[in-house]
């Protein structure tokens, strides 16, 4: 069965840097488009970024553009996301999903941004 894994949340000072990563197992994990997606306390998932089964697609959310990146290893079954210039609003539990509504998420990795 489908297991994502998330990993490498934290408490980070505004304008710091975090990178995630998401161990995948269960499917073939380079065959698919992956997804990050977050929940800040108190609100409903939000999608973040997604990125084809090559890599050559990439998308992410008008919130998170320019400060984010989202990679992959198909020899690792591992999906990335480095934050950067990271904001109060960005607290959250960061999760990766098998599509955009956070279908097969993992338990998340937290991410508290915050002086």
């Amino acid at each position: 069965q489908v297991q994502l894994v998330e990993s490498g949340g934290g408490l980070v000072q505004p304008g710091g840097s975090l990178r995630l990563s998401c161990a995948a197992s269960g499917f073939t994990f380079r065959s698919y488009s992956m997804y990050w997606v977050r929940q800040a306390p108190g609100k409903g998932l939000e999608w973040i970024s997604a990125i084809t089964p090559n890599s050559i697609n990439i998308n992410y959310a008008d919130s998170v553009k320019g400060r984010f990146a989202i990679s992959r290893d198909n020899t690792k079954n591992t999906l990335y996301l480095q934050m950067n210039s990271l904001r109060s609003e960005d607290t959250a539990v960061y999760y990766c999903a098998t599509d955009s509504r956070g279908a097969n998420r993992g338990q998340g990795t937290q991410v508290i941004v915050s002086s």
